[in-house]
């Protein structure tokens, strides 16, 4: 579980650019400008007047003192924070809440950023048989009709790491991509093929090789965020983006 410190409610008013958002207190009623944890899109979350949570973390080395960690999406809360998902994935497999499928051995080593090839991959994993897998983690905020999908953006980074996943298989790693469905109401996670055809393609192609695609998803509430259980995924389903209904 990850908690976050001086969580406070507020209203999301606009986001100039990727970086930082305009909200308002809640409880004071005071207009802020908040640190956005996600460069992502997120135009489906971020609305005029929907409820965030922002965390409350003043420095004299930031430039602003709110983080905005959650967005409220009609009755439940989702954490938009890009950098949670590999915390919670690796507390997650040294725990043994996360499973990863046809691992040879029991997990007894998790390291965070390793390197292979051109990629710094999220988490490299031993097991007692000597078996080494590559583990690279997305987080996952889009979701329409309790679908997941990744990404909200095209995202040339992760095209790369899942093309090197298959080269890692091919040396004799085990290669996983776990998604982190940062939200809990969810019954499938998959592809946003229409924003990104390729990286459909490549994980389709990656898996007849051997990569393994999961899913789990999330408990999520303002001021905290734990992983639930195992979600399937297929690359396959279509995904219906929820702008296009507005």
């Amino acid at each position: 579980m990850i908690t976050y410190p001086n969580v406070h409610l507020a209203q999301f008013n606009h986001r100039p650019n990727r970086f930082i958002a305009e909200c308002t207190l809640q409880d004071t009623g005071e207009k802020v400008t908040v640190h956005v944890k996600n460069t992502g899109r997120c135009k489906e979350l971020l609305l005029p007047n929907v409820e965030v949570a922002l965390s409350y973390q003043p420095s004299p080395t930031r430039k602003t003192d709110y983080d905005l960690i959650a967005v409220k999406k009609e009755a439940a809360w989702f954490n938009i924070d890009s950098q949670v998902p590999n915390a919670l994935a690796s507390q997650a497999l040294i725990d043994g809440t996360i499973t990863l499928p046809e691992l040879n051995g029991q997990i007894v080593l998790v390291k965070r950023e390793k390197r292979f090839a051109q990629s710094q991959f999220d988490i490299l994993v031993e097991t007692d048989t000597g078996q080494q897998a590559f583990v690279e983690v997305k987080g996952m905020t889009l979701e329409n009709h309790a679908i997941g999908a990744f990404p909200d953006a095209p995202t040339i980074r992760g095209l790369k790491h899942v093309t090197e996943l298959i080269e890692a298989i091919h040396e004799g790693y085990q290669s996983y991509v776990l998604f982190v469905i940062q939200f809990e109401n969810v019954e499938l996670a998959t592809i946003h093929t229409n924003m990104q055809p390729a990286l459909a393609e490549m994980i389709s192609t990656g898996q007849k090789q051997g990569l393994r695609v999961i899913a789990y998803n999330c408990q999520v509430a303002p001021d905290k965020i734990e992983i639930a259980h195992q979600i399937p995924f297929d690359v396959a389903k279509t995904f219906e983006e929820p702008n296009s209904e507005r």
